[in-house]
Formats: structure tokens, sequence, C-alpha cells
């Protein structure tokens, strides 16, 4: 398995413990909006790995589990228990973020944005 520098920060070993609860790989189960079909329904994303448009290494994220909680302040976030986070990488963290806003963002009538 690839090295895992700890985030700055991490000093009581949360994002390792994370890491090593998901192996290393990205946990997202379709959340994201893709499929995950070729890969058995999780992303295929490895920390240390490399993403499919050649951006660097990957560094996976601890994120709550739950796309609502993505929705947490950073702070409220990084102090909940280990068993409520999941390991995620940046681009499904982001698209599964982006889609709980979606859903939870209230209706604007057409006519009110003008």
């Amino acid at each position: 398995m690839n090295e895992r520098t700890p985030p700055l920060g991490d000093t009581d070993g949360l994002w390792q413990a994370v890491l090593a609860a998901a192996a290393g790989r990205c946990q997202c189960r379709r959340t994201c909006g893709r499929s995950h079909d070729k890969d058995g329904g999780r992303c295929p994303v490895s920390h240390g790995g490399y993403a499919r448009h050649g951006t660097g290494p990957v560094s996976l994220l601890a994120a709550p589990t739950e796309p609502d909680g993505l929705l947490l302040p950073a702070h409220r976030a990084a102090a909940l228990p280990k068993r409520e986070l999941a390991a995620w990488c940046p681009a499904c963290h982001d698209a599964t973020r982006r889609t709980a806003r979606q859903a939870t963002a209230p209706a604007v009538a057409p006519d009110a944005l003008f």
C-alpha cells in the first residue's frame, strides 16, 4: 500500500485510522453520480494513486460518510467519531457535496430571479 503521510493537525491519528479502515481506497458508493460499475460499485481511486486525467497523486480526505454530513462546517465534521467518517477522493467528495447542497437548497421561483 502507498505511504500515508497524515495531514497537518492529525495529532490523534484519526485520518490514518479512517484510511486504514478504508484500505486506502475511496469509499464512495455511487453518491457522486458516477456508477462505479466497472469497480464493483465502489470508487477505484486509492491514496497516492493517480486520478483519471493525470492530475498527479491523489490524497484521500476523511469526511462524513453520509452526503448530508458533508454540508457540516469543517470544525463540526472534524469532531465526528471515526465510525461516522469515510475516505473520499477529492472528485467524489466534491460531486457528492454538490449533489447534497442542491438537494437541500430551497426552491426559487423562476420569476424571483429577476
